[in-house]
């Protein structure tokens, strides 16, 4: 089992509004891959209730309301996908691990997921997980 982190689903599912580097459609590419393995039952992944939230948010600022809605709903009817809901406290524990490996406060409660879930490997795009000695991330 991996962690799936936000930024896999928003390169997935935003849509470009103007023309993109090719590296920027490599990573587009690869994240619709993943999500296309997800979708289809392919394998069993983990995530927040705080990234479902971070992936709704940011994807309610650059597209319609409904079709943002009819994601967020498509991801929390997936079986295979875990949402683990944290509690204030692992909030709070994330904080402080985000000050000391110096990575996104939502990064830091990831990892502290996975520690808790003995997930050593995440799906994301974000290059703070490379500061966590012990997670491996996946790209493709």
């Amino acid at each position: 089992m991996r962690f799936i982190d936000a930024s896999v689903f928003l390169y997935a599912y935003l849509k470009p509004k103007k023309r993109i580097p090719v590296d920027i459609e490599v990573l587009k590419k690869n994240a619709r891959n993943i999500v296309r393995r997800i979708e289809n039952r392919e394998e069993q992944v983990t995530t927040t209730l705080i990234h479902i939230s971070e992936i709704a948010n940011i994807l309610g600022s650059r597209s319609s309301i409904i079709t943002t809605a009819d994601i967020i709903s498509s991801l929390l009817d997936l079986s295979n996908l875990d949402i683990v809901e944290p509690s204030k406290a692992m909030y709070e524990t994330s904080i402080e691990s985000s000050r000391s490996y110096n990575v996104g406060i939502n990064d830091a409660l990831a990892h502290i997921v996975m520690e808790r879930e003995n997930i050593s490997e995440v799906y994301s795009f974000d290059g703070d997980f490379d500061k966590f000695k012990d997670v491996k991330r996946v790209t493709a």
